[in-house]
């Protein structure tokens, strides 16, 4: 978040607070707060301009934070790429050991791309991506759909094997919303899996081999 702010006051000095809590996508009072942090850490100076207005500019101090926070961000996003693109194997080649061929993905975002992009390598077909709050778009190529019954529908339900978890948002509540939701559909719970890096609670009982799906 701190990033954000200090990249967002290097892009536009006259950027408002209103419209800097849209950008960071957090409330008002918050983004003051992170910016008063940023003026008594020495990162930022402001300076009041006429019609009640503020400017508010990088120090020096602020433009090396903005360095050092990029190169860190960029560090842990290598990590977390490489991290994902080695569980999200495991686990599709988990799920072709089983002898499943088309599975949707829960979540839109990062990993449900890598999961994507892993799946080329794969005889796995990824259906779709579930995600109710983007129901309608495309994830990596793949249509988004609203739920699990949606998902359903689109592949017809022999079609669908399975579903992999890529909610990284809040993934253990996703992972059991997703487990009632194919409770309700009449779908095993062993056939939701996740990668292990969203450790999910209960997970590593799936893909087991089932006596009966």
């Amino acid at each position: 978040m701190l990033l954000g702010v200090l990249a967002a006051v290097e892009r536009d000095s006259a950027v408002t607070q209103r419209t800097l809590s849209r950008q960071l996508g957090i409330a008002l009072g918050l983004t003051n707060a992170y910016l008063r942090r940023c003026v008594r850490k020495g990162l930022v100076k402001i300076r009041q301009v006429p019609a009640n207005r503020y400017l508010y500019y990088l120090t020096p101090e602020g433009f090396a934070e903005k360095s050092r926070l990029t190169a860190e961000y960029f560090a842990v996003s290598f990590d977390f790429f490489r991290r994902a693109r080695r569980d999200c194997a495991e686990v599709l080649g988990d799920c072709e050991r089983q002898g499943w061929r088309g599975v949707a993905l829960c979540g839109a975002g990062e990993l449900a791309e890598i999961t994507i992009l892993s799946a080329a390598e794969t005889a796995l077909q990824i259906v779709c991506v579930i995600d109710g709050g983007q129901a309608g778009g495309r994830c990596a190529g793949s249509p988004i759909v609203a739920d699990l019954a949606a998902a359903r529908a689109l592949a017809g339900p022999a079609a669908l094997d399975g579903v992999i978890l890529t909610d990284t948002r809040d993934p253990q509540a996703s992972f059991e919303r997703l487990c009632a939701a194919a409770r309700q559909q009449g779908l095993a719970e062993a056939r939701v899996v996740a990668p292990s890096l969203l450790q999910i609670s209960n997970a590593a009982a799936a893909l087991q081999p089932e006596s009966a799906a």
